[in-house]
């Protein structure tokens, strides 16, 4: 195998083989593709038994973000001469561990955001499995993430397909699936490369915001008839002040036990993955299931619990008349109340300034 890459690439440098450039790629890459750009079976076997792939589609490189503007030695700078120099790679994952952080000399700042993320964290652990850039982004076939933006969570199903198969069947799934580009993707809640441990209660305590993003946007929520009060609503109720006052206490990077969290964010009512209309038959807080909803908090609660909650209406004459009564009376007696206070007080200052 190894003399037979060494006439392919005596053929490359006489020009025998060497396929012209084309337009994009810079042509010092010339050399470089002469060899690894005409045989797609070219491989090198590792000692894992795995077959490690030498070839690079050129037409496939010169559509990706990197054909105009890298030269194969800006990430293989190792590669100086030929023969190339031998590594102890035993595995391909030992080769993607190799060369994953070249990326950083161009792409410093989301790598370095990496190193706070929970794919870090793994790896660090000794998982060599753990996510890294070119698990997500790909090697010689890079191309911009949002295009098309259902590629996001397609590439994330490659580690999480279980929770992929759930989200397909969401609200926000059939959208994405439907080409609707409106609808969040993994990346819209679990950010791109300093990505969260959802297990550690951070990320629970942001749900509210990253629900908020898309929900208290007038012009996306009037496309689908829904209401942008619904964050509102919520921070105002028992659970909104609540998990507010909760987030206030945790001190930045820490990490919170969520059975510490005593209060019921967005998640916890709608699903998180498995998020349906809230009209559906099947959604946790339509009125036929709420009860079952409120009992993950609340074991006791009985049939009629529900009505002590106005979801995320806000009072009316027409819904909850009582509760808005209630409330306007509020707000016209604590005025009148104070107000008359503090004429009173102004007045008895008044008499004693004018009794001297």
């Amino acid at each position: 195998m190894a003399n037979t890459r060494m006439v392919m690439c005596a053929l490359a440098v006489a020009g025998l083989w060497a396929l012209p450039a084309r337009a994009g790629i810079p042509a010092e890459q010339d050399d470089c593709l002469g060899c690894h750009g005409g045989d797609p079976s070219q491989t090198m076997d590792l000692p894992s038994g795995e077959k490690l792939s030498l070839y690079v589609d050129q037409a496939v490189f010169a559509k990706s973000v990197h054909g105009e503007i890298l030269r194969c030695g800006d990430c293989h700078a190792d590669k100086t001469g030929y023969p190339h120099d031998s590594k102890p790679f035993q595995t391909r994952r030992d080769v993607t561990v190799a060369y994953y952080e070249q990326c950083k000399s161009c792409h410093f700042a989301n790598y370095t955001k990496t190193l706070d993320g929970v794919h870090f964290a793994v790896m660090a652990k000794g998982n060599r499995k753990a996510a890294l850039c070119v698990d997500c982004h790909g090697f010689h076939d890079i191309s911009r993430p949002t295009e098309p933006r259902a590629r996001i969570s397609q590439t994330c199903a490659g580690c999480h397909a279980d929770v992929n198969k759930v989200y397909l069947k969401s609200v926000h799934g059939k959208g994405l699936t439907a080409g609707n580009q409106d609808v969040p993707v993994c990346t819209d809640c679990h950010r791109a490369h300093d990505i969260a441990d959802p297990r550690d209660g951070s990320l629970a305590l942001r749900t509210p915001e990253i629900c908020g993003r898309c929900h208290t946007d007038a012009k996306l929520m009037a496309r689908y008839g829904l209401s942008t009060k619904v964050v509102d609503t919520y921070l105002r109720d028992f659970h909104g002040m609540s998990a507010s006052l909760t987030r206030g206490r945790a001190k930045p990077g820490e990490r919170r036990d969520p059975k510490s969290l005593v209060a019921a964010v967005c998640t916890d009512c709608h699903g998180v993955h498995d998020i349906v209309r809230a009209e559906d038959p099947g959604s946790p807080v339509v009125r036929a299931n709420l009860v079952k909803t409120c009992r993950k908090c609340h074991p006791g609660a009985t049939d009629n619990f529900p009505a002590s909650w106005l979801s995320h209406y806000e009072p009316s004459p027409e819904r909850a008349p009582l509760v808005w009564a209630v409330q306007l009376f509020y707000r016209l007696m604590i005025p009148f109340m104070i107000g008359g206070l503090v004429l009173q007080i102004a007045l008895h200052l008044w008499r004693v300034v004018v009794n001297r």
